[in-house]
């Protein structure tokens, strides 16, 4: 096994708890590498203006390899109160960090597994034939574009005179002329033909590579006509590519009703920014939720590899924590396979679904109790019961 380095960027609240448990496990599964910590979170936009400071970027234009804990935003208007007082008035504006990285490496293929685990009291069950009870085994893996769509940022209020000339030469911005320019707000969906095909082509490629039926496009081109009819175009030409593979197609508002009817019959989902980061949250709450919620940010040089879950500030004051620390081991499981260490990487996973299976230590969330410092005493594991549990599985 080749050393490597690793970015430690464990971010805001939660975050700063789960990474080092997920880093133990790594270590107590054999994985040898040289951390390397990097700053990043509120904590940077209050005192220095930026949540992603330029010392940060260096760090990972060197290693290109990070695994990262959580991120607190807030609005426009709370993000600029919270400003240290010499910083106020400056023109600083904030921004998420990590849609900046995304941006800034181009981390365009987002990819997010949502498994069953069996045993997880969380996982989805169904009324079948006669009343009885199904609990259908979800394997489906998200691919979400990354950069672009209505994460891409190119958005205003009260928009300049020239934006405003350029979209009143659209017709349908006929029912807009009543509205006040400056009680306008617009944001884009700006979708290109190289990130589409990238992120489609990936889709493929991991439903070959690992005996995927399917790949869906889940997108709403009836109605998103440009946007959503590239993308479905590309998918639709790609797929001659790819056969025995199977091309599907649903459109996001009815893939949210589907998924809790037959969620068993997907594979591979590919969409946009948006609807990608929705269908994913709506099984990931099929397979346990953010507890277990893992996800790889990819570029061609750099990728990053984070728990989808927030930074839940009031959970890190607990002590012990509560929180559970699956997703973000199974986001540093990500990690093992991007860098070609896919037998550690299942060695992690089979010890994680054997703590889960047992069922002797679970953490509030899989015990469905309320998130509050008194759980542990009614017998929910803390955080660092569950990696525990997974140390002492490997």
């Amino acid at each position: 096994m080749t050393k490597r380095t690793v970015v430690l960027m464990p971010g805001d609240g939660i975050g700063k708890v789960v990474l080092p448990e997920a880093v133990r496990v790594l270590e107590a599964a054999g994985f040898e590498a040289d951390y390397v910590h990097a700053d990043i979170g509120w904590e940077f936009w209050c005192k220095e203006g930026n949540p992603l400071p330029q010392r940060t970027l260096d760090i990972l234009e060197k290693h290109k390899i990070s695994l990262f804990g959580a991120i607190t935003s807030k609005p426009k208007a709370e993000a600029a109160k919270e400003l240290d007082p010499s910083l106020r008035d400056k023109g600083y504006v904030y921004y998420s960090p990590i849609v900046g990285l995304r941006q800034h490496f181009n981390l365009d293929i987002c990819i997010r597994p949502c498994k069953t685990f069996k045993g997880n009291p969380l996982n989805f069950i169904r009324r079948g034939k006669g009343g009885a009870v199904e609990e259908p085994e979800v394997d489906v893996v998200v691919f979400r574009q990354n950069t672009e769509g209505l994460y891409g940022g190119v958005e205003w209020t009260d928009p300049p005179d020239e934006v405003y000339a350029a979209l009143k030469t659209h017709p349908k911005m006929a029912r807009f002329e009543s509205a006040p320019k400056e009680e306008l707000a617009i944001s884009t969906r700006i979708f290109t033909k190289k990130a589409c095909e990238r992120i489609i082509r990936a889709a493929f490629e991991y439903a070959k590579k690992f005996g995927y039926s399917s790949v869906t496009l889940c997108e709403k081109p009836n109605v998103i006509r440009e946007t959503s009819g590239m993308m479905r175009a590309i998918a639709m030409e790609m797929a001659e590519e790819y056969k025995p593979i199977r091309f599907k197609e649903t459109n996001i508002d009815a893939q949210m009703m589907w998924m809790t009817k037959n969620p068993e019959n997907y594979g591979v989902l590919v969409s946009g920014n948006m609807f990608g980061d929705i269908v994913s949250d709506g099984f990931a709450g099929l397979v346990g939720g953010l507890g277990f919620a893992c996800s790889a940010n990819i570029g061609e040089d750099v990728a990053i590899f984070e728990p989808t879950h927030g930074s839940a500030p009031i959970y890190a004051e607990f002590d012990p924590c509560i929180v559970n620390p699956m997703a973000m081991i199974l986001s540093a499981c990500m990690m093992l396979d991007h860098i070609g260490e896919m037998e550690l990487a299942q060695k992690v996973r089979n010890a994680v679904a054997k703590v889960v299976e047992d069922g002797k230590v679970r953490t509030y969330d899989m015990l469905k109790m309320s998130g509050s410092q008194g759980v542990v005493k009614d017998g929910a594991a803390s955080t660092g019961e569950m990696a525990d549990a997974v140390i002492d599985c490997l």
